[in-house]
């Protein structure tokens, strides 16, 4: 069969294709690079079989971005795929050690890795769709270490391209904090952040620009589930309600929405963040969960919970991660300890939370990622 030159449907690489493969099967002409990224089924060939190819070539783009191209592929190529018709899975896993700080965690990076074990195991995330960004010793591509710049890029890939039917998980344990609102779209006056392993050159991310990057953009019928393990972290994405429950399991919506603030929802779908304590609260890196190994509270409550009850509700979730935390906090500080026995609101502070981009039954709705 004879070639012609042609050039790469996505890159524009020039590259030597079979003479007849566009007409032949009308299908795209991908370079090897671009080819990598593609993740749709395997184009149908004349017998109806998917015994088609994609051309292939050596081009620049391919050698270029050979180094890379794991963690962020091009949006367009990764996204322009045939889709499943239940839906694309994806997450983003934080967890930063900052091992050379005064403050260091001991279980962030081992959160983030047991996290990416329950999705793959438990909820059938695909591998190659998960990004982990760690500090751990074994981290040392520049890419998945968890500056400012790249989680910024891996948030903006989180969403990127998603459609109706996919689940997403952002991940994040490590340092939380707040500050002074300045722009006055707060209920609280403060604004809650994340700190990235470069915060103290290049600065937190706020709760602002989170919401702006894995909240607005949320298309109808997909889904984004955030588990947050870090202090300060009530409304880490700013979502327009605030779950409320107590000891009896009593609930109530609290709304949120500043008059001051612009549109802190999605373009349809539903956002559910559960966060490790309240905005004045403080989370727990600790080693009574195991005995071993450190751990925070809310990544092991959750993953326990999820792993030990089947068709858990929203609302059973939280009760149960709740129980665990208090299990813990029991076991090390004694059951006479008044901080965590008494039934206030100061003591709710330092206990899972729940927040949402719409108002649900917690007991009714249940869990799918």
């Amino acid at each position: 069969m004879g070639s012609r030159r042609a050039r790469c449907t996505e890159c524009g690489s020039a590259m030597m294709v079979p003479m007849a493969m566009q007409a032949a099967y009308n299908i795209p002409i991908l370079c090897c690079g671009c080819q990598w990224q593609f993740q749709g089924p395997a184009p149908l060939g004349p017998n109806n079989n998917a015994t088609s190819f994609l051309p292939r070539a050596s081009c620049a783009y391919a050698h270029a971005h050979a180094h890379n191209r794991s963690f962020y592929p091009r949006p367009r190529a990764l996204f322009n795929t045939v889709p499943s018709p239940f839906g694309n899975k994806r997450a983003v896993l934080v967890g930063i050690s900052y091992a050379n700080h005064v403050n260091s965690l001991k279980g962030s990076v081992n959160d983030a890795h047991t996290m990416k074990h329950f999705l793959v195991r438990n909820m059938g995330f695909p591998t190659h769709s998960i990004r982990m960004l760690t500090d751990g010793p074994e981290d040392k591509s520049p890419l998945t270490i968890p500056t400012k710049h790249n989680m910024r890029m891996a948030m903006r890939w989180l969403l990127e391209g998603s459609r109706p039917g996919d689940s997403l998980v952002f991940h994040f344990s490590g340092h939380g904090s707040r500050q002074v609102d300045t722009n006055m779209d707060e209920v609280d006056g403060y604004d809650e952040a994340i700190c990235p392993l470069d915060y103290q050159h290049q600065g937190k991310i706020l709760d602002d620009e989170i919401n702006a990057t894995i909240v607005r953009p949320l298309p109808p019928g997909a889904k984004l589930h955030a588990l947050v393990d870090t202090c300060f972290s009530g409304t880490i994405l700013d979502l327009p309600f605030m779950c409320r429950i107590n000891r009896k399991g009593y609930y109530g919506w609290e709304d949120h929405r500043h008059p001051r603030a612009g549109y802190k929802g999605t373009r349809g779908g539903l956002a559910v963040c559960i966060s490790a304590c309240d905005d004045d609260g403080n989370a727990a890196d600790t080693s009574a969960f195991s005995g071993e190994e450190s751990a925070g509270a809310l990544t092991f409550s959750f993953i326990q919970t999820m792993q030990h009850e089947a068709n858990l509700t929203y609302g059973q979730l939280l009760n149960s991660m709740r129980s665990i935390v208090r299990g813990a906090k029991e076991k090390t500080f004694g059951l006479k300890d008044p901080e965590f026995t008494m039934n206030t609101r100061r003591q709710y502070a330092h206990e899972p939370q729940l927040s949402s981009s719409e108002k649900f039954d917690i007991y009714s709705k249940s869990i799918v990622m």
